[in-house]
Formats: structure tokens, sequence, C-alpha cells
């Protein structure tokens, strides 16, 4: 079993700045953030593995960075340059590889960008 705690998310302008962050109980193996917005299937933002490759939706790259912090078992979504479009609940997860895979979620963490 995989403990996450995320944190940051909240309302700001649209072209402002957030900075999500997800702390895990076991050291990462993949990581990322997945978001949902009303009325919409939820969808891939970004991914870190241990090794530090990313993978980003078309729609936030250049504009989202995900990073992590190893030793603290912690990634980090920064996101610049918001639009009202990407306001959503965002959720970490976590996958490792063992017993065929298994998929951890976090609570989710709302993000309003207003226009």
């Amino acid at each position: 079993q995989v403990q996450l705690v995320e944190s940051g998310g909240g309302l700001v302008q649209a072209g402002g700045s957030l900075r999500l962050s997800c702390a895990a109980s076991r050291s990462i193996f993949v990581m990322g953030w997945y978001r949902q917005a009303p009325g919409k299937q939820r969808e891939l933002v970004a991914s870190i593995t241990s090794r530090g490759n990313t993978n980003y939706a078309d729609s936030v790259k250049g504009r989202f960075t995900i990073s992590s912090d190893n030793a603290k078992n912690t990634v980090y979504l920064q996101m610049d340059s918001l639009k009202p479009e990407d306001t959503a609940v965002y959720y970490c997860y976590y996958w490792i590889s063992t017993s065929g895979g298994n998929t951890y979620w976090g609570q989710g963490t709302q993000v309003t960008v207003s226009s």
C-alpha cells in the first residue's frame, strides 16, 4: 500500500502560476498527475520516472514542469501561464510494477483558473 499526500492548488487568474506537491510513502517508481474537469474524462497531465524521464500532455507542454526529489519521495508540478481550460481537479498518482502493476491515487486538489 502506498499513501499519497497532495498539497497546493487553489484559485489563480489566467496567466498566473501554481505549484502542486505530492509526497509518497515509499520510493518513486513512476509518479505524476492526472486531471479531471467537470463533464470530461480524466486525462494524464505529466509523469516522471525514478530516472527522471518525463512525459507531458500536448496541452501543457512548455507551460507545466514536473520534477521530483527522490530523497523526499516527492514530485512537484509547476504550472505556469495557466489558462481557464486548466481548471480541474488534479490527482497525483503513483505506479509501481510489482504484482503486474498497481496504481495509487491521491485525494485530489482543485485548481481553478479565472479569466
